[in-house]
């Protein structure tokens, strides 16, 4: 039917599906996860579960994605209502760099992928915390820069007051009925629904957009020179990252791609690979995006380029 097309119209055509393909459920259940969140998560609960140490604070947002495992299509959105019932940004961004990677789902697949090794997993999780970790402490301690983009912070002064009212309602006298204060579970679970679609057409415009550029550079885009450039590690590792960004991969089935290259390129620069590729590519970017000022965009993207970039070194 489409064969008048051009050879590489039709291959930038079947990346694309494929990419969006495989990211759409997890973007979907993100969405719903956020959904749930603005629902249910009240700041009062945020404090009660956190530490009040920074650093510990920023320890257990890199931990938490081992217990609520996600992929990197579907973070942002957590992500960002996170930030919304003011859990801390320092441990949030932990958690965003960290559960695409630190889950049992990825672990699992890096350790199949590499014949069974527990080599790679160890050097992915390493990078992972260590990334979030230096991430974190610049925010908690040295970022000055707005996090959220200026519509989006009035639109969370407003929404503050609201969740403030509303748990006085919750937790205030009990001389008014129960059912007047406390809505029914289908109530809760409709507003779940409600919040989690809306977001999910909001958020898949920039899926669809990611998916075709990454489609269109993995199609255009000479990949065979870059290959060729693999003489040193330096050039290696920055091989490796560029890939990770233009592929685009879920990081549940990038460790395969990994390991197809490992003989190319050596332990180092697929450990950068694996780490930088699911904190940093096309259509997470744009979701970003759609929440956060382009300045932390690019200051925090360059953060991470730096430390996956030396950790990869060192290996």
């Amino acid at each position: 039917m489409f064969q008048f097309l051009p050879h590489s119209v039709l291959q930038m055509s079947t990346i694309f599906l494929s990419i969006v393909i495989e990211a759409l459920p997890f973007v979907l259940l993100g969405c719903l996860i956020s959904g749930a969140l603005h629902v249910f998560l009240t700041p009062e609960r945020v404090q009660k579960f956190l530490p009040k140490n920074k650093l510990l604070s920023i320890i257990v947002g890199c931990l938490m994605g081992f217990f609520f495992p996600s992929c990197e299509c579907g973070i942002v959105p957590i992500v960002n209502q996170f930030v919304k019932k003011e859990v801390p940004v320092y441990t949030a961004f932990a958690f965003m760099l960290t559960a695409p990677i630190i889950n049992p789902i990825v672990i699992f697949s890096t350790f199949i992928a590499f014949g069974n090794s527990w080599k790679f997993a160890f050097w992915r999780i390493l990078g992972s915390f260590l990334v979030a970790l230096v991430v974190g402490i610049w925010l908690a301690y040295f970022n000055k820069t707005d996090i959220l983009k200026s519509k989006l912070q009035s639109q969370l002064s407003a929404i503050n007051p609201e969740a403030q009212t509303h748990d006085e309602h919750t937790h205030g006298s009990h001389t008014h009925s129960h059912d007047a204060h406390q809505k029914s579970f289908f109530h809760q679970f409709g507003h779940v629904l409600t919040h989690g679609v809306d977001e999910f057409f909001d958020t898949g415009r920039y899926l669809v957009i990611g998916a075709l550029i990454a489609s269109a550079m993995q199609t255009y885009l000479p990949t065979g020179w870059m290959m060729t450039l693999a003489s040193t590690k330096v050039l290696a590792v920055l091989i490796m990252l560029l890939m990770a960004f233009i592929l685009s991969l879920c990081s549940e089935a990038d460790a395969f791609i990994g390991s197809s290259l490992l003989s190319l390129f050596g332990t180092g620069p697929v450990v950068g690979f694996l780490v930088f590729g699911p904190m940093v590519d096309i259509k997470n970017l744009l979701m970003m995006k759609r929440y956060f000022s382009g300045k932390f965009i690019a200051t925090l993207v360059g953060i991470i380029g730096l430390v996956v970039f030396g950790y990869a070194l060192i290996i």
